[in-house]
């Protein structure tokens, strides 16, 4: 009897082994996508006032939460029952990803004319401020189920093959991480204004190292912002790239001989193009014909 239960512990202790490495690379694969999400999230939990920005940022994390107990368990029923669904899902959110990169790309090189949605708050009522804290929220956690789908899609087709319950296991494990990372990250970024104005206000003193460091952090916020955007376009259009490579034969064959990184590249940055190109056509047609 002791023998077996030593023995189911050394089953157990496999388990866990092979769910600790499979998450490590499903977190590698999905990862690409966070840098993006860090740039969306952050935009999307700033410019409230300081006092509002955790609660708002705790209400965005509790809807992720939320959205990944919805997501999980059809993803694992798909993965179950029809398999075949799990790749067909992961093309087609590569076929997004593409298309939200180049259309990033797109706007950089051919800059044009945005709406504004901008609102002086100053002009708000209490009770429209709050309103709008509320629709900034659902905004948010509607992007983060989106966002979602792909990390959990992505993580679940990098495990495929493998027993249900290491799915299972390991892909939670990444939904989790994704979530507490991401939204923590974002904690800090939102508040690293804020920190750098206590620093100059620490002492009177100009000059001092409170000050240097304050105004640091004051100014490197859009830096950041900025730079989580650049990152997240770039790693869109290698994650979908990814995609197309490794789970469409045609691809997995083009420009063998180059490096990896570079083909996922240049095929996302195609495929990316070619979906804006008829998404933008298709809006055209339906204008044409609404008129």
């Amino acid at each position: 009897m002791g023998s077996g239960f030593f023995a189911l512990l050394d089953d157990i202790g496999a388990i866990m082994d092979d769910v600790a490495s499979m998450a490590k690379i499903s977190t590698k694969k999905t990862a690409g996508i966070l840098g993006d999400d860090l740039a969306v999230n952050a935009e999307k939990a700033s410019g409230f006032v300081a006092s509002r920005e955790i609660p708002v940022l705790w209400a965005i994390t509790k809807g992720s939460f939320i959205n990944k107990l919805i997501i999980l368990p059809v993803a694992f029923l798909l993965s179950a029952f029809f398999p075949i669904a799990v790749t067909v899902i992961l093309v087609l959110g590569g076929i997004y990803l593409a298309y939200e990169g180049a259309e990033k790309v797109y706007e950089y090189l051919v800059p044009h004319h945005h709406n504004s949605d901008i609102l002086d708050k100053a002009d708000l009522s209490p009770s429209e401020i709050v309103e709008l804290e509320k629709s900034k929220i659902k905004s948010a956690i509607v992007t983060d189920f989106i966002l979602s789908v792909e990390i959990v899609i992505i993580a679940l087709g990098s495990v495929m093959g493998i027993p249900l319950l290491n799915q299972i296991l390991v892909v939670t494990i990444v939904a989790m991480i994704a979530t507490v990372g991401v939204y923590g990250i974002v904690a800090l970024i939102v508040r690293m204004d804020d920190f750098g104005y206590s620093l100059i206000n620490f002492n009177d003193r100009e000059k001092s190292i409170s000050d240097f460091f304050g105004h640091l952090l004051v100014n490197a916020l859009p830096w950041v912002i900025k730079s989580l955007g650049v990152i997240g376009t770039i790693a869109l259009l290698l994650v979908s790239g990814g995609i197309f490579v490794h789970n469409l034969d045609f691809f997995h064959h083009f420009l063998e001989t180059w490096p990896s990184l570079i083909r996922e590249f240049i095929v996302g940055v195609a495929i990316g193009f070619v979906a804006l190109l008829m998404f933008n056509g298709m809006k055209k047609l339906i204008g044409v014909f609404k008129k």
